[in-house]
């Protein structure tokens, strides 16, 4: 069984610190490139929704005339949720 020394401890504690820096010297190369790749795929992506969006309401056929009516919902919703039955308490003396 090995005791631990005080050489492998700062061995150790260098090893992070180096990790550390090249993490952080690496983060500030790589990940602008990579967030711009990211939110340029997002805006492509959403440039082909909208087109295709923007293509199916083309498509559909409708004269000019007609007129879509939805009435209006009830403007009460009724309670569904049943909280329980009320019980009147008297007070005894």
């Amino acid at each position: 069984m090995e005791t631990a020394s005080f050489i492998g401890f700062l061995r150790t504690v260098l090893y992070i610190m180096a990790f550390y820096y090249i993490f952080k010297f690496l983060a500030k190369l790589f990940l602008p490139l990579l967030l711009k790749k990211a939110v340029e795929k997002a805006g492509t992506n959403f440039q082909q929704q909208q087109q295709q969006a923007q293509d199916n309401s083309w498509n559909k056929t409708s004269s000019a005339g007609d007129i879509y009516y939805k009435p209006p919902t009830s403007g009460n919703p009724k309670s569904t949720k049943k909280v329980g039955d009320y019980v009147d308490y008297e007070e005894i003396d």
